[in-house]
């Protein structure tokens, strides 16, 4: 959380799945204020994973340029958005059930 906080993403959400669904324990959602912002934060991200936990995704999906990008570390997903498409898939409202452990705005 850190790692994006620090690189200027926006509206920061960490959402505990728990025992409710088998693709991941935990979501880190976030805003990027532009593609080149998400290019960053991508590459800030896994830098800082692969430092802090010794770990690299095992896949990454989407391009900054679609607006939203998805970075799997098997327990944890990240989600990357630009703006517009964060409130298109509003993916904390299709995850209400799951519990917010941390918003940072």
């Amino acid at each position: 959380m850190d790692i994006v906080e620090e690189r200027k993403a926006e509206d920061i959400v960490l959402l505990d799945l728990g025992p409710d669904t088998i693709i991941a324990d935990y979501f880190v959602i976030c805003t990027g204020g532009s593609d080149r912002q998400l290019r960053a934060l991508i590459q800030y991200i896994r830098d800082g994973v692969k430092e802090t936990a010794n770990r690299l995704p095992y896949a990454t999906e989407g391009e900054p340029a679609s607006g939203w990008v998805l970075m799997d570390y098997g327990d944890v997903v990240v989600h990357l958005f630009l703006e517009e498409e964060r409130r298109y898939y509003d993916l904390e409202s299709f995850w209400k059930s799951a519990n917010v452990l941390l918003s940072i705005q």
